[in-house]
């Protein structure tokens, strides 16, 4: 049996205990809902509505959750110093192991190497964001405790800034907006997220960057990191990202680009380093599965 223990942050409060807890552990709803847990000592009953700063504490039975283990696996390196990675995930590559998930990941990779990754949990260390698996870009990674507890501070408090490039579906109306709608579980489609009352604060911003007739490239940056935020907000407002399988509707677009995945891209990172101050910036460029696709949408040969 394994422990877990955290405080709840300010982005947590207010959630259902097991919908945290889940988040936390890399577990599903079902698993987290028979677990013993208490909350600042206490018995808790798993639809609690947590609250920020309280003290989680959880046994995990063996079955739920293994420490990773190192593999070799090729993860491009794009910053590394004694206190972070910054590492550009490939599409199809997820970030940290979960039931049924144990090994081939992110995690498993940045372990075999000297720069290890820490802080947080024994079986995500070091991952203070995530990225959907057939997202690509740019991730930091910490490689100590008060590191991993700044870094966690600075994404609550919108102090890092991340930026993606994103094609999506049809031509949006207005060439800069905002969309400030709550996101959540899908209450039609468990395994989805939407746009819900009661859901979690959720702030996009986007800017077309190129009109292409079917299809549109739009720079978007994010102030919040909900679950499949990108993706669900420019659904929601009628530009889903191309190839996207859950969120989007044209398959047959998909097909014409040549798209096996959606296309969205970490493409920029910008923050303060935690233990320093100094101003970070870094940029990736967009995968050549991602170009291939924009360079069929423009028309080129």
């Amino acid at each position: 049996m394994s422990e877990l223990s955290f405080d709840v942050s300010a982005d947590e409060s207010g959630r259902r205990l097991d919908v945290v807890l889940a988040a936390r552990a890399g577990i599903s709803r079902t698993i987290a809902a028979t677990l013993n847990v208490l909350v600042d000592g206490h018995q808790a009953a798993k639809s609690l509505r947590v609250e920020a700063g309280q003290r989680v504490r959880a046994t995990l039975p063996p079955e739920a959750i293994a420490e990773p283990q190192p593999e070799a696996i090729d993860v491009p390196i794009v910053y590394e110093d004694d206190a972070l990675l910054v590492v550009s995930k490939p599409a199809g590559l997820v970030v940290h192991p979960a039931p049924g998930h144990p090994g081939g990941t992110l995690v498993n990779a940045l372990l075999a190497r000297a720069g290890r990754p820490a802080g947080g949990e024994v079986w995500r260390p070091g991952i203070v964001h995530r990225l959907d698996a057939g997202t690509s870009g740019l991730m930091i990674v910490a490689k100590d405790e008060q590191v991993y507890a700044r870094l966690v501070a600075m994404l609550s408090a919108r102090e890092v800034r991340r930026t993606y490039v994103a094609l999506v579906e049809g031509e949006p109306s207005s060439e800069t907006a905002t969309i400030d709608a709550p996101i959540g579980r899908s209450p039609r489609h468990r395994k989805k997220m939407a746009v819900v009352a009661g859901g979690r604060e959720s702030v996009t911003h986007y800017r077309v960057l190129e009109r292409l007739g079917e299809v549109s490239l739009l720079e978007v940056r994010i102030e919040t990191g909900r679950t499949h935020q990108v993706r669900v907000h420019l659904s929601e407002i009628g530009h889903a990202v191309a190839g996207d399988p859950v969120y989007g509707r044209g398959r047959k677009l998909a097909a014409r680009l040549g798209l096996e995945r959606p296309f969205l891209h970490a493409a920029r990172l910008e923050l303060a380093h935690p233990s320093t101050g100094e101003p970070l910036a870094f940029e990736d460029p967009i995968p050549e599965d991602l170009s291939r696709a924009l360079r069929i949408a423009r028309g080129a040969p």
